[in-house]
């Protein structure tokens, strides 16, 4: 009866522990926090969900990030824009929905992507089938560098742009509505 005892307090004691454990764990600041960048214009409300990695003097573009390739725009899991209403990026309608953002960097130029997959973790699931809008923009060097990757909105008069801006490097894309 006694080993029976030791033996259920004992799992109880290690069962606590692990949960102690876990919970610390699932408490602790990620590297690349979670941040949301949001827009609204009349009824339409944008949002963009991203994991904001740092650049901790690290090669950002053809380094951590490489050329020609497919990447999550952020950290972590693949970032998503949300829309309550249709919208225009580079004059191509969106739709209101939820999409995956992914973007293809280059040093002259980058592939902006949204794809109808969610849930995503990084890019490693991406599926080209499954994308329902594709188009370029070109690249501009900042004159400072910005540590943290940074997704934001920015309007101007009656212009508003969705920019994407780490280390030395910017892309602007016009958002507009009709």
């Amino acid at each position: 009866m006694k080993k029976s005892y030791y033996l259920a307090l004992s799992f109880l004691i290690l069962g606590f522990l692990a949960e102690k454990t876990i919970a610390q764990e699932a408490l602790k600041p990620r590297p690349s926090p979670m941040y949301m960048s949001t827009m609204k214009h009349d009824d339409t409300y944008i949002k963009i969900t991203y994991g904001r990695p740092h650049k901790k003097e690290r090669e950002i573009f053809g380094g951590l990030v490489p050329y020609d390739e497919v990447w999550r725009t952020g950290a972590n899991e693949a970032t998503e824009i949300t829309s309550t209403g249709d919208f225009y990026l580079a004059g191509n309608l969106v739709e209101a929905n939820t999409y995956s953002l992914f973007t293809i960097p280059r040093k002259d130029k980058w592939t902006v992507i949204l794809n109808s997959a969610l849930g995503q973790w990084g890019a490693y699931d991406y599926d080209p089938d499954l994308d329902v809008l594709r188009f370029d923009v070109s690249v501009e060097e900042t004159e400072v560098t910005y540590e943290p990757f940074t997704i934001e909105f920015r309007q101007d008069n009656s212009n508003a742009y969705l920019e994407m801006i780490w280390d030395r490097t910017k892309i602007s894309i016009p958002v507009s509505f009709r």
